[in-house]
């Protein structure tokens, strides 16, 4: 049973056409990367995968259940995480203040209740230490390095005990050192038995990490195989339309 199933999704904004017909599946611990042109449909995709707005048409199943998203807490309740290509990260906090933004333990009796900071510490290191990340609780995400960044991010996304995260452009501005450290944060997810969707114009990326590639043209699927079956060269074709599908 697939994890995640589209069946004819479609989304319309009035007159203009954003998704047209998309049928899609994921498998857990399967990484999947999203390709296509700005405008393509992937963010608009991804939005409704996110609870960000329903289809006009089609269904959603979870673990083969019908499921209705009507805003973003509806998916993180069934273990769909996004991390955005900003992060969304508080540069004056640390690692372990940004992991539990929101969902921050606390100790004593109301009134009198404190934040739990060495709750929090050890449990984000707990979370660092399973993603093989060099980054330490107690710093400051100002201090640290793109790939760190991402791993912060990661980290709240395994706090929340996901089953699908969704990563935009997660490789964006970083240098190639850092590319290899957010890559290796997708395999141990991977390894880990979450899905995976990466959403990313960075053709060596998605063939180094994905076992499938997705590639959508005006808002249709124009292609779903597994990369060992594609290239770069064919997926370039496909976006551009030299291509029409494969």
């Amino acid at each position: 049973m697939s994890l995640l199933e589209l069946n004819g999704v479609s989304k319309h904004f009035g007159a203009i056409r954003a998704l047209t017909d998309v049928t899609l599946h994921m498998e857990p611990g399967e990484v999947l990367g999203l390709m296509g042109d700005n405008g393509a449909g992937k963010s608009t995709l991804v939005k409704i995968i996110a609870g960000n707005f329903p289809p006009s048409h089609g269904e959603l199943r979870i673990n083969g259940e019908e499921v209705h998203f009507h805003k973003p807490i509806d998916a993180r309740a069934k273990g769909i995480e996004v991390v955005y290509q900003d992060l969304a990260l508080c540069d004056n906090l640390t690692a372990a203040a940004n992991v539990f933004l929101g969902r921050e333990p606390r100790f004593g009796v109301w009134p009198f209740r404190f934040l739990d900071h060495k709750e929090m510490y050890r449990r984000s290191a707990t979370l660092f230490k399973e993603l093989k990340s060099e980054t330490r609780p107690r710093d400051l995400v100002r201090q640290m390095s793109g790939g760190q960044r991402q791993a912060v991010a990661i980290a709240r996304t395994r706090l929340a005990e996901a089953r699908l995260v969704l990563m935009d452009e997660p490789t964006a501005a970083i240098s190639v050192r850092q590319v290899a450290e957010v890559l290796d944060l997708i395999r141990r997810l991977s390894d880990q038995g979450i899905a995976v969707i990466l959403i990313s114009h960075r053709m060596p990326d998605v063939f180094t990490v994905a076992d499938r590639v997705v590639v959508m043209r005006r808002g249709s699927k124009v292609a779903d195989k597994p990369t060992a079956n594609s290239s770069p060269e064919e997926v370039t074709g496909l976006i551009t339309g030299a291509i029409e599908a494969a």
